[in-house]
């Protein structure tokens, strides 16, 4: 077989996929631009007769995905940040520390939770959330968001500091920087990719989170975007505009997160996997 034809093949089978990927999101884009359920049917990746704004502002206001947007952004993005910096700081001790024998311990007892599946914790999260008098807030979701994105975090970002040179570190102590001046001003603006990736891991795990969302939280004002979502679905079945609509916009954040940050979602995968 010719190297043009060996070389070709890889590149028609990623496109393949990325189509199958695609596919139905573009009839999900189109549809929800549609006026009633019939051009959809008959035309489902036509272009719209007639482009019905409208769907969105009637998603947006009276079905409530304002309400949920919000709430599931603001969680997200707060429990993913928070889950960033505390995950930086353990790793900053787990592996620029002069603590190996403890280090190491920690680290492997951090590790171990990523053997265990989040649903295995759920009834013990359910007690300890309720013993805390948070059930029914947003407290209740932001601490479990927190706190099961650690072990994985942990070992992204310590793998990408290993990888920084030991020299960066004497020189800094020798100009006079304590621990803390060392991890804010040195290791974290050289590990932006790694936190980057880490966040954006994070982000995506809390905004597509429904089982926690779901039993935590009974107050429709409270509600994220994917627990709003099936009351929307329920509310609207025979509209498939407006469900295409609600879709969209639960979608969209997270495609323009990959395209604002994928170069340093790659970066932050890779560049901790050589050390030099």
């Amino acid at each position: 077989m010719p190297a043009a034809i060996k070389k070709t093949i890889p590149h028609v089978v990623l496109l393949a996929y990325v189509a199958v990927i695609l596919v139905p999101f573009l009839f999900v884009l189109l549809s929800s631009f549609k006026a009633n359920n019939v051009e959809i049917a008959t035309r489902p990746f036509g272009l719209p007769k007639i482009w019905a704004f409208e769907n969105y502002k009637e998603a947006w206001v009276k079905a409530k995905i304002s309400v949920y947007f919000w709430n599931s952004l603001y969680l997200s993005l707060s429990s993913a940040v928070a889950g960033v910096l505390l995950a930086a700081a353990t790793a900053f001790a787990l592996t620029r520390m002069k603590f190996e024998s403890a280090s190491r311990w920690i680290y492997q007892f951090v590790l171990i939770g990523m053997l265990i599946p989040g649903n295995v914790l759920f009834i013990a999260q359910y007690l300890l959330v309720r013993n805390l008098g948070i059930l029914n807030t947003h407290w209740s979701l932001f601490l479990p968001y927190t706190a099961g994105a650690l072990p994985i975090s942990v070992l992204l970002i310590a793998a990408f500091m290993r990888s920084i040179p030991g020299e960066l570190e004497e020189a800094a102590i020798v100009d006079g920087l304590s621990a803390p001046g060392l991890f804010v001003r040195i290791l974290l603006p050289l590990t932006l990719p790694a936190l980057v990736t880490v966040f954006i891991v994070n982000f995506l795990g809390n905004w597509n989170e429904y089982l926690l969302a779901n039993f935590f939280l009974s107050k429709d004002s409270l509600r994220t975007l994917p627990t709003g979502m099936v009351g929307f679905r329920d509310a609207f079945q025979t509209n498939y505009a407006l469900v295409c609509t609600g879709i969209v916009f639960s979608v969209v954040p997270v495609l323009v997160l990959y395209a604002l940050l994928q170069k340093n979602i790659i970066e932050g995968l890779t560049a901790g996997s050589v050390k030099g």
